[in-house]
């Protein structure tokens, strides 16, 4: 008979953690060895017991953000024989984006409506601890949505260094600050601000400010004007 797979449990709900808990012991296949209320409890308790698999929530403390997802980053980077199951509220993107960053090798991303299919999460923990991925098929949809988003975006064909340029832009930076803030030429701004203005269609009207159409563009397709990075979804 094959061992129970060492299974560490994080939630920081207490009553949702005991009843994934009992969920998962009713069977002879998990044998759930440890368990946490915050991230940096998680990645504690797994150092400490080195599990076969890890079963997190995505929003844990103490920021309740992408907790989950960082915990399990760190957790694949030093332990890469635990596996990581992410459990999320919503089919988000960008949430799955930031966990498969690295690669998708002993990592999974489910939703929490799936918590009630014991078969479906011990299926996710196995495949983690043997280093396969799985993805919720709902967040599939949600992937492939943003990426046919992100190339029907006018700022797809940009370069990094232009949406540099086009974030200090939204910033409200002349072409001076901007070439102090990149470490630059003032003349390479220049030429990176026109290849913006080309790219997005921009002729030189008179009476149209170029400068606040690009930015208007940038801001609407998604990217946050003071770090340069896609925003996540709500």
């Amino acid at each position: 008979m094959r061992d129970p797979l060492r299974v560490v449990l994080a939630e920081d709900n207490f009553l949702v953690r005991e009843g994934v808990r009992r969920l998962l012991v009713d069977g002879a296949e998990i044998d759930v060895v440890g368990d946490a209320a915050t991230a940096p409890e998680l990645v504690q308790r797994v150092r400490e017991l080195r599990p076969d698999a890890v079963l997190t929530d995505v929003r844990m403390p103490p920021h309740h953000v992408m907790d989950g997802i960082e915990a399990a980053l760190l957790l694949r980077a030093e332990l890469p024989d635990t596996g990581v199951v992410v459990l999320s509220q919503h089919a988000d993107a960008a949430y799955a984006q930031a966990l498969f960053r690295d690669g998708t090798g002993g990592l999974a991303y489910l939703l929490k409506e799936r918590v009630g299919d014991r078969d479906e999460l011990v299926r996710a923990l196995t495949t983690v601890a043997a280093g396969g991925s799985v993805v919720d098929p709902l967040v599939v949809d949600a992937l492939v949505s943003a990426q046919q988003r992100e190339r029907s975006s006018p700022l797809h064909a940009f370069t990094e260094r232009e949406l540099e340029v086009l974030r200090e832009m939204a910033r409200g930076q002349t072409n001076v600050a901007i070439a102090q803030e990149l470490y630059v030429s003032e003349s390479a701004v220049s030429k990176h601000v026109s290849s913006i203005f080309g790219k997005l269609g921009l002729s030189e009207d008179a009476g149209v400010d170029r400068r606040v159409r690009a930015v208007l563009t940038y801001v609407t397709h998604g990217h946050d004007s003071a770090t340069g990075r896609t925003r996540p979804d709500s």
